[in-house]
């Protein structure tokens, strides 16, 4: 190596930039390189935890599914259900209905019975009043031309009669 090399400023400025940019540039690797390292750290541990959301979602997915589909067929069942109660309520109100339908039948059936009754009994009457209207007209016309003690000693004399 020339002296002169060695004396020049310019050689040793650049030979001690050298040397800094060694040392520091060994360090800013070190630094640089943790740094990546730390960031690839982290850029895994977000992907793994993305995968382990990723499979959560996917498990609570398949659990809503299937709890959508317990839903669906427990809302089949509970109208299946609501079914058969308005089958058998219609069933009971029918049944229902008939009876009442027989009980006022029945009703009806006896009041007519009793309405009859009361006419028969209204007819008797207004028969028993005609037959002594015209009994007694019919007596009026017979005494009056016939002798009346006549006609009580027929009446007694058939009396014993009539009562055996």
């Amino acid at each position: 190596m020339p002296d002169a090399l060695l004396q020049d400023a310019a050689f040793w400025v650049a030979v001690s930039f050298v040397i800094f940019v060694a040392l520091v540039g060994r360090k800013a690797y070190n630094g640089i390189g943790a740094f990546l390292d730390q960031r690839g750290e982290r850029i895994r541990s977000e992907l793994d935890e993305a995968q382990r959301l990723r499979e959560s979602a996917q498990t609570l997915l398949a659990d809503y599914h299937n709890k959508r589909m317990q839903a669906a067929k427990e809302a089949e069942d509970i109208v299946a259900h609501a079914r058969e109660d308005v089958e058998r309520m219609r069933r009971k109100a029918a049944a229902d209905f008939q009876i009442t339908l027989k009980r006022r039948e029945a009703a009806a059936l006896e009041r007519i019975a009793l309405v009859e009754a009361a006419a028969l009994v209204e007819v008797r009457k207004l028969t028993v009043n005609v037959a002594i209207a015209a009994t007694r007209k019919l007596m009026v016309e017979r005494l009056s031309s016939s002798d009346p003690d006549l006609l009580v000693d027929r009446a007694i004399a058939e009396l014993p009669r009539l009562l055996h």
